[in-house]
């Protein structure tokens, strides 16, 4: 989020889960699941009709925000009245009782989402909070004070992680009629206006209380919303085909952020290297970050029955993570769960979520995929979020942020040397310098890369991602057989890595393939349907070598319609145009390359191409020149 781009509001934020829910799981997955299901549908409701909106709700948490404070109160003690009466009916050791925390402060915005540390005490005054009860902090209570018929205990002052000063905290007394009073302070008996004022307050929640009955308890419940296999953009594969959402930092905490998509990537990277599983990429499930989303939309944009979704967040030293699997097609829950754990102890927890998922999905799986799926990591947690920080820089693909990206996985290698991520990753910094001209010579980045792809591999022989780097050094040192071994055995290691693909189609185009290399880049495509611009401009470039002009030309303007910047896929749409003999259109698209590189030059972008095919590097460059580029 840049600078620009955050907007920040005075809001009041309601945070709440559940007491014991790990409790509640081990004794009855699926009956927990059920109530659980019903519970949060209550809460919705009461949310909205108090004008709230529900921001999040993974697992057994809930996320909301109100623009009034009063409302959010309201909304709370009638969703634990109404929670109380339906436990009622359960049997002591299966009331399912939730925990809130209301918190008013100044949030940041993007989009759907919201940020910042009164997301962070919300959650602090839900942690104080009895099963059943409400705690809300000194600026609620500052706000609701005279105006609600509620009483409050004071309990004092606690502290909360990266807040300066403590917070207030008074536990809110929900009794109807109560008197408005802080622990330690005198009773003061209610005047005539304040009796009639109860009195109108306990009929209206006289009424408010027949409407919930007859909403819950008479009318019908609307079935939960599934997903169409008719309306998915994609037919269903014929495995079982798995979405994982990014998780939410339910925190607020910015450094919180790199651990929820560090859980998220690790857990898709570990589904990905089974073919007994179908698994989205992490780029098109990225796309739905920080936004509200329904499981029946991404069942049905991504082509998949089931979904994950999951949130994070810190409570003191320790990490609270939820995690839940969803069949999209039937609205049930296989699984869900909670965790308590140390930041040192994520690495195994991301195994263990892993394992559920695979059980639940019924993947039995050998001890030599178990070794794959579980692939060699680290137990360092700081080289861990140095790996994560410097993934982040390398993907925004400019200069200045790829040597920050170089810094911090050199950083991580010195912190563990036997970790394998850092140094694939570094290698790939290494590919960036040589076909961005950014660093030495060609010669030397290609042979660095391809010292820290073997050396990722002498480390661990079954990372698919050191097979991809070191067989796109080949690629571009023009070694085209070892390229395609490289690539072959990639795709071989990790089955649904679209990247994986892409590396060996574009091996394929180069040593003049490029009918072997469509199904790869749509294989890709259908893994990672939100894909890349690269992917489609690859692909343009097979249509392209096979003469078929107007399907490149297609194709070339999907990759340009995701980055009308960029200078690879405007060079393959006018070479497509002039070798189709559409001059005209061939020589608008010249002039829009040198308006986006005015510094452009044809020979030096000649000398980067790694043809196997000399005849066809000439024609594509001939098709440039005819164009009007030199």
């Amino acid at each position: 989020m840049t600078a620009q781009e955050v907007k920040r509001k005075l809001t009041a934020i309601l945070s709440a889960d559940v007491k014991g829910y790990s409790r509640l799981m081990g004794a009855d997955e699926e009956g927990t699941l059920r109530t659980l299901t019903a519970y949060r549908e209550i809460m919705a409701t009461f949310i909205q009709q108090h004008q709230g909106r529900v921001v999040n709700a993974p697992g057994d948490a809930l996320l909301a925000e109100f623009e009034s404070v009063v409302d959010a109160v309201k909304s709370a003690v009638e969703i634990q009245q109404e929670l109380a009466k339906r436990n009622a009916g359960l049997p002591t050791d299966r009331r399912m009782e939730y925990r809130i925390g209301i918190n008013l402060g100044d949030i940041m915005v993007e989009g759907e989402a919201i940020y910042g540390d009164g997301i962070n005490i919300a959650a602090r005054m839900e942690s104080l909070a009895d099963g059943g009860g409400i705690c809300i902090s000194g600026t609620v209570y500052d706000h609701i004070e005279n105006k609600l018929p509620l009483a409050y205990d004071y309990l004092g002052e606690q502290t909360v992680k990266n807040i300066a000063k403590p917070v207030r905290v008074y536990k809110v007394l929900t009794e109807p009629g109560a008197i408005v009073r802080v622990a330690g302070e005198k009773k003061v008996k209610p005047r005539r206006w304040q009796r009639t004022a109860l009195i109108v307050v306990a009929i209206l929640i006289l009424v408010a209380a027949a409407f919930t009955i007859w909403k819950f308890y008479i009318r019908p419940t609307a079935p939960l919303e599934v997903a169409s296999k008719e309306k998915m953009a994609f037919p269903l594969p014929d495995k079982p085909s798995i979405a994982v959402l990014p998780f939410m930092n339910m925190s607020g905490d910015s450094e919180l952020e790199h651990f929820s998509d560090g859980i998220t990537e690790e857990i898709i990277t570990a589904l990905s290297k089974t073919p007994k599983l179908f698994v989205i990429a992490r780029n098109s499930t990225f796309t739905y970050k920080g936004k509200p989303v329904r499981v029946k939309q991404v069942a049905e944009d991504l082509g998949v029955r089931y979904v994950l979704e999951g949130s994070v967040r810190k409570a003191t030293d320790r990490l609270r993570i939820t995690a839940q699997l969803i069949d999209a097609l039937t609205g049930h829950h296989l699984w869900a769960e909670r965790y308590d754990r140390e930041p040192k102890d994520i690495f195994a927890l991301q195994d263990e979520i892993t394992l559920k998922i695979l059980n639940s999905l019924h993947v039995k799986l050998t001890g030599g995929e178990q070794d794959r799926v579980y692939g060699k990591g680290t137990n360092n947690l700081e080289a861990y979020i140095k790996v994560l920080q410097g993934r982040d820089y390398f993907w925004r693909l400019n200069r200045e942020s790829n040597i920050l990206a170089k810094k911090l996985f050199e950083e991580a290698i010195a912190l563990d040397p036997k970790y394998p991520a850092p140094y694939w990753l570094l290698g790939m910094t290494h590919i960036m310098d040589t076909w961005f001209d950014w660093g030495q010579s060609k010669e030397d980045s290609l042979l660095r890369a391809m010292e820290l792809a073997q050396k990722t591999i002498s480390l661990d022989d079954l990372d698919s991602n050191a097979h991809g780097l070191l067989g796109a050094a080949y690629r571009m040192k023009g070694d085209h057989d070892k390229a395609i071994a490289e690539g072959k055995r990639a795709v071989e290691l990790d089955p649904n890595s679209a990247d994986a693909h892409v590396w060996l189609g574009i091996a394929l185009n180069y040593a003049d393939r490029a009918e072997e290399a469509i199904p790869l880049f749509e294989k890709a495509i259908r893994l990672n349907p939100f894909a890349h611009t690269w992917y489609f401009l690859h692909l343009g470039h097979s249509y392209r070598f096979l003469g078929r002009y107007d399907e490149a030309i297609a194709v070339y303007q999907k990759a340009i319609q995701l980055s009308p910047k960029n200078l690879v896929a405007h060079l393959g749409l006018t070479s497509a145009y002039s070798l189709s003999g559409r001059d005209k259109e061939a020589s608008a698209h010249a002039t829009e390359i040198l308006r986006i590189s005015p510094e452009f030059s044809l020979d030096r972008f000649a000398e980067k191409l790694p043809f196997k095919n000399q005849a066809e590097k000439e024609r594509y460059i001939n098709a440039l020149r005819k164009a009007g580029l030199k």
